[in-house]
């Protein structure tokens, strides 16, 4: 794919996702695209940002989920960023669960 191809197909797939309001729908579908190897990869960087969101020390994240402290340190920084997409998913994931 061109990476033309690409940015529409995730524009689709973006647009897709920001109107399913059924979370086992999002999670079958995740399951159905992606691979366990590939599960595995998202959601251990989700864990590791939520954990420095939280305070935890990179080496305690790394020796708690077995990862890099190259990876860890990359989702550092992005989380740093003034417009950091980590960070705002992170917020919108958390004020959701203070409204239920």
């Amino acid at each position: 794919m061109t990476d033309l191809e690409i940015n529409i197909a995730l524009d689709e797939l973006s647009t897709a996702l920001t109107h399913v309001k059924d979370k086992k729908l999002v999670q079958e579908f995740l399951k159905c695209i992606l691979t366990t190897s590939e599960i595995g990869e998202v959601t251990s960087r989700w864990t590791l940002v939520r954990r420095i969101k939280d305070g935890q020390t990179q080496r305690g994240i790394a020796k708690d989920l077995g990862l890099s402290l190259c990876k860890i340190t990359r989702g550092s920084k992005e989380l740093k960023k003034d417009d950091s997409a980590f960070g705002e998913m992170i917020d919108i994931y958390e004020n959701h669960l203070t409204k239920q």
